[in-house]
Order: C-alpha cells, then sequence, then structure tokens
C-alpha cells in the first residue's frame, strides 16, 4: 500500500508563510464547519472518527476532550506538545516548517470544542528555529479573525531543553515555571492541569488531524485504518535507510512497507519502533501491522542493518536515559543508572550469567513502579532485545 497523505496533504503544496496559500487549498474549512456546530458537537465528531493521540499513549482523543469539556473551571487550557524530543523522532518538525497554519486551525478547534480561550504551543528548545514560523501563521490567523471567531488566544511557548518535558506534567510543570518534573497522579489534566485547571494535552499530530476530520467528516476518517486504529501516521524513518524522511501510511500497513518499500532499506537486522522508548522489531517480523493493537509509539522509526551490534545500541538508549530521567522517582533515576551499568558489561565483555536475570528482573521492577512513562518505557529495547538476539549477549559472558 503506498503512502496516503492526510496529515502532511499541505507539505510541498503551499507557501507555509502564507496564509492565503493554504486559504486557497481548503485552509480553515475545518474550523468554520465546526464554528457552525456545538462545542459539544464537535466532540461528538472527534470520538465517532476513533482518533486516538499520536504522542504513543493512544488515548482517545474525544474522550480527552469530553472529559474537558464537562469540568467544572473558570478557565481551561489547550496545551500543544510540540517538544518532540524523543530519539529518531523527526516528523512534527516537518510538520510545521511545511503547514503551520493546520497546527493553528487544530488547536483552534480544539479550543472552541473544550471552552478554552487561552491555548500554548509547547516548542521543544533545539526547535528554537520555528518560533517566527510559528508566530507569523498565528499572527496572521489573528489577522484574518480566525482565533477571535474560534474565541482563543495562541501562544507559542519555548521549552526548557529536557527530554522529560515531553511528559504532559512535566510539561505543564514547565509552563508554570518550575523544574520539569512529573507530577503524582490523579488528579490528571483534563480536570485538573495547568495552574490547576481543566486542560487538553495533545501533540503536534493529534491536532492536526483535527481539522480533517471537521472538513471531511468522522465517517470518512473512521473508515481508514484497522481495529481500533482509525487514520493515518506520519512517520520519520532514519538509520540503515537509503531515503530517510517522513512518510505517513494509513493504519495497519505493514511496516515492510515503510521500511523496505519507501525508505528502501536492505540486509535488515532489526527495527526499533518509537524511538529509544520503543519496541525491537526482528526482521523475521517485518511483516507486522503498524497498529496501537501491535507497534506504533510516537512515530519515530529507526532502521539497522546486519552490521549493528544490538548491544552497543542498547548501551546508547540506556545512557541517554540516564542522562534524560529527571530523577523524581527512586525506580527510575536508579534503574536507569544500573542498566547502563550492567549492559556497559555485557558490552565490555565482563558480565556474569547473573547479570542477565539481574537485567529482566530490573527491568520489570522499573516498568511496573515508574512514576512516568520514561522509567516505564525506558526498558523496552533492551528487553526486546533479550528475547530476540539473546545469544548476543550469552556470548559476552565471562
Amino acid at each position: 500500500m503506498p503512502e496516503t497523505r492526510v496529515i502532511l496533504k499541505n507539505c510541498g503544496i503551499i507557501d507555509p508563510s502564507s496564509i492565503d496559500s493554504y486559504i486557497e487549498n481548503d485552509g480553515f474549512v475545518g474550523l468554520d464547519k465546526a464554528l457552525k456546530m456545538s462545542p459539544t458537537d464537535v466532540i461528538e465528531e472527534i470520538k465517532k472518527s476513533g482518533l486516538r493521540g499520536r504522542g504513543g499513549a493512544g488515548f482517545p482523543t474525544g474522550l480527552k476532550w469530553d472529559m474537558t469539556g464537562k469540568a467544572q473551571g473558570d478557565e481551561k487550557y489547550v496545551l500543544c506538545n510540540a517538544d518532540e524530543g524523543e530519539v529518531g523522532t523527526f516528523k512534527d518538525r516537518y510538520i510545521i516548517e511545511n503547514d503551520p497554519f493546520s497546527l493553528v486551525e487544530g488547536v483552534a478547534i480544539a479550543s472552541y470544542a473544550v471552552g478554552a480561550k487561552k491555548a500554548f504551543i509547547y516548542l521543544r528548545a533545539e526547535y528554537n528555529y520555528l518560533l517566527e514560523k510559528l508566530n507569523n501563521a498565528i499572527n496572521q490567523a489573528k489577522d484574518k479573525g480566525y482565533l477571535q471567531s474560534a474565541g482563543v488566544d495562541i501562544e507559542v511557548f519555548e521549552g526548557a531543553g529536557a527530554y522529560i518535558c515531553g511528559e504532559e506534567s512535566a510539561l505543564i510543570e514547565s509552563i508554570e515555571g518550575k523544574r520539569g518534573e512529573v507530577r503524582y497522579r490523579p488528579p490528571f489534566p483534563p480536570t485538573e492541569g495547568l495552574w490547576r485547571k481543566p486542560t487538553v494535552i495533545d501533540n503536534v499530530e493529534t491536532l492536526m488531524n483535527a481539522p480533517r476530520i471537521m472538513a471531511n467528516g468522522a465517517d470518512w476518517y473512521s473508515q481508514m485504518g484497522v481495529d481500533r486504529s482509525k487514520g493515518t501516521k506520519v512517520f520519520s524513518i532514519c538509520g540503515d535507510v537509503e531515503k530517510p524522511g517522513v512518510y505517513e501510511l494509513i493504519m495497519g500497513t505493514p511496516l515492510r512497507e515503510l521500511v523496505e518499500n519507501l525508505a528502501q532499506a536492505k540486509d535488515i537486522k532489526m527495527v526499533q519502533i518509537g524511538g529509544a522508548s520503543g519496541r525491537v522489531v526482528p526482521y523475521e517480523n517485518i511483516d507486522t501491522p503498524l497498529s496501537f493493537e501491535t507497534v506504533l509509539g510516537a512515530g519515530g522509526v529507526m532502521v539497522f542493518n546486519q552490521s549493528r551490534d544490538a548491544i552497543e545500541i542498547i548501551r546508547m538508549n540506556m545512557a541517554f536515559f540516564e542522562e534524560e530521567s529527571c530523577g523524581k522517582c527512586f525506580p527510575c533515576r536508579e534503574g536507569t543508572k544500573r542498566l547502563l551499568e550492567i549492559v556497559t558489561l555485557f558490552h565490555e565483555g565482563k558480565a556474569y550469567k547473573r547479570d542477565l536475570q539481574a537485567l529482566e528482573d530490573l527491568s520489570e521492577t522499573m516498568m511496573l513502579t515508574s512514576l512516568c512513562g520514561l522509567g516505564q518505557a525506558a526498558p523496552n529495547s533492551l528487553v526486546d532485545t533479550l528475547k530476540y538476539y539473546r545469544s548476543e549477549y550469552e556470548s559476552r559472558i565471562m
């Protein structure tokens, strides 16, 4: 199945600096239709579409909006998570570079639906060169009256340069001027988020879906995909491939289509889906469908050929997590450090047989007891390589 561009339909087509170019290509049709409906009806349309969050967790978007819309509060907020710190993931950057107006429109639709008068786009610190482009899109939308019609003011907030701030509660802490650390939950953001007010937090790709759904209808959208994975998914693919880049596929498309046919990878050993915290798929499982029910993550895909050492890859992943752990909870703070130490022993050929069991036990403990998704997902690639490439570990035992 070839690439299907829904989210990326304007990329390379419109002038990303001109709102007139965007409007000529059906820009703001979705917002116009939404404003003719009640906020409740807009939320129901999003629910009916089957849209789920594209940041990795896959929480139903309509349900999140509904919870926020019904929550009691004199102020409500919409936060767009453009922090995109996952290793090997650069799809949101591509979207903002090529179609910032669709993102602004998506934020406006979400704000109207939940009754938010203020919205923030939390932009990754390393993406500061996109600040002017986003502000230009916001200002042009304001000049045309679209944001006033939706009743929202949108502001870009520059991130703190920390991976943990991609986690929704740490992102909230950062906007509030605090250190980026996760919050204990409950309460959850839809009822008590930014400044303890009801808050919707969605990533860039999720919000990009809203204008398409409102313009074309929930039935149109829900016909794409499989099971409870509706619509399309945008992937950024890199590594040992001939054509790295950003591609969009209908949910349920086999991984082979993305890796071999589009990115033209050869001599594949394994594919990691979802960045450093994602799952590892060995080549024998290359026909695994890309969906929430199988493997998906945030959309970063890294391909490794047969020349790559699985343990070296895992050592780099563990070093990344040890560096980026916020340190708030013990399982992640100490667990990431210890995982790195043990994997390094294997990498240097200094491990004992008991260290295999230690890796498995520690990984399970972190997955069950860490406070947030960083600690819970950090061992994913390690656990998968222990399953599929165990002989590489065993060969390094003294």
